[in-house]
């Protein structure tokens, strides 16, 4: 077994198949052994369950014993707040006065409906009608229902009050043990260095060994010596079991870790929260299993049961600090370790995480058996401060070695002076140095308690941060390796698409969502040394779950938690139905594009107004109770939303008058193009260069808008050319109806023409009129008709006259002025829409 022991450390670099196992038989023996329990309780719940159904609908008469009963608890906390009490009592009067406010609770919330029935009776009946009198049946059926809606309306009220009362008495509870705790802080004693307190000490240690320890002592081997041999037995061959499976688990960790997790950090971090899950399970286990042992012959005292229940808890801790330090250090495998620390630092400080957590169980375990027997101040304030001063001593050799490690290992190093700590690790480190100085000053000056406090609670922030850290760190890896696996999953190619977007969305919100879950356990863990304990936080969180009154309404994170589902859910069956009245309903009824799309919009809106107030009702606000939020918001729309709303609205009327609609192709302002989307603020415009503008809603509706699509889809080629007296006309117009029949984007309905605009000093002027599909072709059909006329003119000989405005040899100042040409150039041609 020594042999096996002194291995262990250096073999527990192990996989989780060992372990896994051995978990898995001992939650089948828990489960097997807790059957008969279980079906007990089952029983014992269906018993109560029958016994409830039988009693029925609680009475006013209940409803009152209850309140009483609650009442009376509460008129005792307060008459015992009145006098000096101690902490241990406060905390059960705090338990006194949280059943009491869940009584007040339980009763107001079976009032509320009995209360609201009994009103809608009320309302059925109605008001008596002037000069008739009632049948006796009716009259007592009213003052029936009278006495009993004010009867449960005022219990309704009592326990209201009761709650309220209750928060106020809760509060009250708190500032009294802070301040106790406070006080307790403050005491002083004599020195540990002066003489007056070792002569206490000799005197009243004696005292104590014999009538405080010495009785616990035998107390406890009697009830080692009542357990049967079989039973030490068993338990010694269960703790060789463990020490053994430690050492195989360790060796199987290390082989599970390298070959079938992927390489990387998430490697090193699960490695290193499994190693800590070890090392608080072991020391756990063992002492469970020797506090078992002990229990065997008879049951044992509260007292001595409480004690023994610490000191497991006691030693899981030990073996969390002891285990953390080792997994953050990784002394034995430098390329396994998490912080940025140099090998020559973690090996010098590898023995300060043992010898620490061996300090402090001994030293707490001393200090709680001696407040346990009740012994004598000297020995308390002699185990505090020793246990203090040797904490104290512990962190701060640990801290200067790792400053001196440190730098040597920059001067050895040929990469020049060791870096500076980043400013969060300086702060931490001033302020470890800060209170363990002030520690060490309180412990000698006499100030015990105080002192005692702060060295403990060093060893509190530094392993609650420890594990903080540590499990951080194992969620991003988690989170980084979740991410590459899910987009070595996905399909090559530049868009991932939106399937992987979303995967990808939900594993970093997770991801983020559990470390902000890690954050705020931290504060939680690191408030309780101050009177914010587990309880208190429960309290909180009972408060949360029973509800927030806000007005009328009554908000409770489950209703809330469901109103969310709904929003979630009903956006996401919207989206779903838009795309499919989009892609398959509308193409197949008679509408346009457009109105397909201002279709889908509508009921888009529609169907988020609708999603909203079920959201709404889920979350326990009717319409009706939304009428103040409205005239809140109607302040800041006059102000600041007035230009938002007037889009908005602009939107729905765009989408019902439909003066433009998607596909059209529109001039506003400069801006020309066509209409790709109208989404709830503004409209998005693709002009001809395939650039997208922005348009605000109003902008449609406040300003002159030409849209050359909204009656006539059809566009229209006009081409003006000026010709010389002396042609021949009809020959002219022959020639350009005939370019214009025979290009194929020219429609033949309406039919193309050729008209003579007029007789000027320049000669004809011609206007070719055609129309093409859409006014989007218009522009290319003008160009390669102007192409095809130009050239059939040129060949038949017909010139073009130079309009008398275009002096372009005039323009020059200087140079060879060229002859006219029979033709004129291509660009004398003046050419409109």
């Amino acid at each position: 077994m020594k042999a096996t022991l002194t291995r262990a450390p250096g073999g527990a670099r192990a996989g989780l198949a060992a372990l896994w196992a051995w978990l898995c038989v001992a939650l089948l023996a828990c489960v097997l052994a807790l059957a008969p329990l279980a079906g007990a309780v089952g029983q014992v719940s269906d018993a109560n369950a029958n016994a409830g159904a039988a009693k029925g609908t609680p009475t006013p008469a209940d409803f009152a014993r209850t309140l009483d009963e609650a009442r009376a608890r509460m008129d005792s906390v307060q008459n015992s707040l009145k006098q000096p009490l101690d902490d241990a009592q406060l905390v059960q009067l705090r338990a006194t006065v949280q059943d009491a406010q869940a009584q007040a609770k339980q009763a107001a919330t079976q009032i509320e409906p009995q209360l609201t029935s009994v009103k809608a009776r009320q309302a059925e009946l109605g008001s008596v009608p002037a000069g008739t009198q009632e049948a006796p049946d009716v009259a007592a059926q009213r003052a029936q229902l009278g006495k009993s809606s004010s009867t449960l309306d005022s219990q309704l009220k009592l326990a209201r009050l009761i709650t309220v009362e209750g928060d106020q008495a809760v509060e009250q509870i708190q500032t009294l043990r802070r301040s106790q705790f406070q006080a307790r802080l403050g005491a002083r004693t004599d020195s540990v260095f002066g003489v007056p307190f070792w002569a206490e000490l000799a005197q009243e240690w004696p005292r104590d060994a014999h009538r405080r320890f010495v009785p616990l002592g035998n107390e406890l081997a009697g009830y080692v010596r009542a357990a049967p041999a079989r039973v030490w037995v068993l338990v010694l061959l269960g703790v060789a079991l463990l020490l053994v499976l430690r050492v195989l688990a360790g060796r199987a960790l290390m082989r599970f870790s390298t070959t079938h997790v992927p390489s990387g950090r998430l490697r090193r971090s699960l490695y290193a929260v499994v190693r800590v899950v070890m090392a608080v399970a072991v020391p756990g286990l063992i002492a469970t299993a020797l506090h078992t042992g002990i229990d065997w012959s008879a049951a044992l005292p509260d007292g001595l049961d409480a004690l023994l229940s610490w000191l497991v808890g006691l030693l899981c801790f030990g073996g969390l600090v002891a285990g953390l330090g080792r997994a953050l250090l990784a002394a034995d495998r430098p390329s396994w370790r998490l912080p940025h620390l140099s090998d020559g630092v973690a090996q010098g400080l590898r023995r300060f995480p043992l010898l620490l957590s061996v300090v402090i169980v001994l030293g707490w375990a001393a200090q709680h058996l001696a407040a346990q027997v009740n012994a004598s101040l000297s020995t308390t304030v002699f185990l505090d401060c020793l246990t203090g001063l040797l904490t104290t001593a512990i962190l701060a050799a640990g801290l200067l070695r790792a400053r001196r490690l440190r730098q040597a290992t920059a001067d050895t190093s040929d990469k020049g002076p060791a870096p500076a700590l980043p400013i969060w690790a300086s702060a931490l480190m001033a302020a470890a140095w800060t209170a363990l100085a002030i520690s060490a000053v309180c412990l000698v000056a006499g100030y015990v308690a105080f002192g005692g406090f702060l060295a403990r609670q060093v060893v509190w922030v530094v392993t609650v941060l420890g594990v903080a850290y540590l499990l951080s760190v194992l969620v991003e890896d988690g989170c980084a390796s979740l991410l590459a696996a899910v987009k070595r999953g996905a399909p090559d190619g530049p868009d991932p698409g939106p399937m992987l977007r979303a995967r990808c969305q939900a594993l970093v919100l997770a991801a983020g969502l559990v470390r902000l879950a890690i954050v705020l356990i931290t504060l939680m863990l690191l408030l309780i040394p101050f009177g914010e304990g587990p309880s208190e936080w429960i309290s909180r969180f009972n408060q949360l779950y029973t509800g927030i009154s806000i007005g009328e309404a009554q908000i409770r994170p489950t209703s809330v938690f469901l109103a969310a589902l709904v929003l979630i859910l009903g956006f996401a069956c919207i989206r779903v139905l838009q795309r499919w009245l989009l892609a398959r309903y509308l193409p197949a009824t008679s509408l346009d594009r457009g109105m397909q799309y201002s279709a889908a919009t509508l009921f888009g809106y529609a169907g988020y107004v609708l999603i909203v107030a079920l959201a709404l009702s889920a979350a326990g606000i009717g319409l009706e109770r939304v009428a103040w939020i409205a005239s809140a918001l109607s302040v800041g729309i006059g102000f600041g939303l007035q230009a938002v709303v007037q889009n908005f609205v602009s939107g729905l009327i765009l989408l019902a008058e439909r003066p433009v609609k998607v596909g059209d192709w529109v001039t506003l302002g400069g801006v020309e193009g066509d209409i790709r989307r109208i989404n709830v603020r503004a409209t998005e415009i693709q002009m001809s260069d395939r650039s997208t503008v922005v348009v605000p809603n109003s902008e449609f509706i406040t300003k002159i808008v030409r849209n050359v699509t909204h009656a006539n889809p059809l566009g229209r080629v006009l081409i003006k050319l000026p010709m010389p007296l002396s042609t021949d006309a009809d020959r002219a117009r022959g020639l350009m109806l005939d370019a214009l029949r025979e290009h194929n984007g020219v429609l033949d309905e309406p039919a193309p023409s050729v008209l003579l605009e007029g007789l000027d000093a320049g000669g004809l002027v011609f206007n070719l009129i055609g129309y093409v599909v859409s006014p989007r072709a218009a522009s290319g059909v003008r160009s390669d008709l102007l192409f095809d006329v130009l050239r059939r003119l040129r060949e038949a000989g017909l010139p073009l006259s130079t309009p008398s405005t275009m002096l372009l040899a005039e323009a020059k100042p200087a140079g060879p002025v060229l002859p006219p040409t029979s033709a004129a150039a291509p660009g004398s041609a003046s050419v409109a829409e």
